[in-house]
């Protein structure tokens, strides 16, 4: 296994703030509770000191994650078991993942594939890679017999083991805007906050019933929505956060949470705030009187469509912030 000396660059950090509104009722399990008879299918997930539902970041990160694999039109390499795949950069470098005997399919690797670099990766065990590549990258052990292969018209070499590349993208938690908890708390569902969806599932065969209830947040609920965005490379930055506000919009054509294709989880973002701040900002801090550094802020963009539509402002101000980078 190769070891790289060498630090990643940090350059700053970009935060993208907005609120998220659900459209539709919105179903994020929480599991662990027990199923009484007459009692909730499936419990959505609650803040355990507040009680108060949430929008865990790992379940958005996730499904853009997912949108952008299939913008992207990634290749599935990686199994994600009961039956799934998905994709992953094996390694930093380009190479082929082995999904069958005989049966590769190339990825691109983590230092350049949109995917991966964003949202991170885990290196593979089933990897081949380019001998002349490998040696470039420190993976080419002369004294080991690695066995060799022809793929894609290419010499390559099979790697132990593939190295990982840390996510650029965090997506926090998305907790209910003060005012949005004071109108659930007013509810009366029998519910704390939320609502109960009765639905019935019918056999096509015997036509027998099966009543099930499950637990949603109701339509009209806000949350606060985060992320924050590590910026390594000036060029990278602008293509990774065009990508997310693609996978952001499209996302408002999907559904977030499950049973999306009955209606659930439609959701609206409004108001994205942009903000960064270098590394020499942060440095100010510390040496500040006032211990704060003034963050360079973007005027508040309206909605997706806005987003998109003036997309060049958002890249004029990473250019500015950025210069000769």
């Amino acid at each position: 296994m190769s070891v790289s000396y060498e630090q990643k660059p940090l350059l700053g950090k970009l935060t993208l703030t907005s609120q998220l509104s659900a459209e539709t009722g919105l179903h994020i399990g929480g599991g662990g509770e027990n199923l009484d008879i007459g009692g909730l299918d499936k419990p959505v997930i609650r803040d355990p000191l507040t009680k108060y539902p949430y929008l865990p970041g790992s379940s958005i990160k996730g499904k853009l994650r997912s949108i952008l694999e299939r913008l992207l039109k990634k290749p599935l390499n990686r199994t994600g078991g009961s039956g799934t795949w998905r994709y992953e950069s094996d390694d930093l470098a380009d190479g082929f993942t082995e999904v069958a005997s005989g049966t590769f399919i190339a990825y691109e690797g983590a230092r350049t594939c949109p995917i991966s670099r964003v949202f991170g990766s885990t290196g593979g065990s089933n990897l081949w890679m380019a001998i002349e590549t490998a040696r470039q990258e420190g993976l080419y052990e002369e004294n080991k017999r690695n066995p060799t292969n022809t793929i894609e018209n290419k010499n390559c070499i099979q790697i132990n083991r593939g190295r990982n590349a840390p996510a650029r993208l965090i997506i926090r938690d998305c907790h209910l805007l003060p005012e949005s908890a004071e109108k659930l708390k007013q509810v009366d569902t029998g519910l704390y906050m939320t609502e109960w969806k009765f639905e019935n599932g019918i056999d096509r065969v015997t036509a027998a019933a099966n009543p099930r209830q499950l637990e949603r947040v109701p339509a009209g609920s806000k949350f606060q929505f985060e992320l924050v965005y590590t910026v390594e490379d000036r060029h990278q930055a602008i293509e990774d956060l065009q990508n997310i506000a693609i996978a952001l919009a499209i996302l408002e054509d999907d559904a977030l949470g499950g049973h999306g294709s009955r209606g659930y989880g439609k959701v609206k973002f409004q108001n994205f705030d942009i903000s960064y701040r270098s590394l020499e900002q942060y440095r100010q801090i510390v040496s500040s009187t006032s211990g704060t550094s003034s963050l360079q802020v973007l005027e508040t963009i309206r909605d997706t469509q806005t987003l998109l539509a003036n997309f060049s402002s958002l890249r004029d101000y990473v250019n500015r912030l950025l210069p000769g980078t």
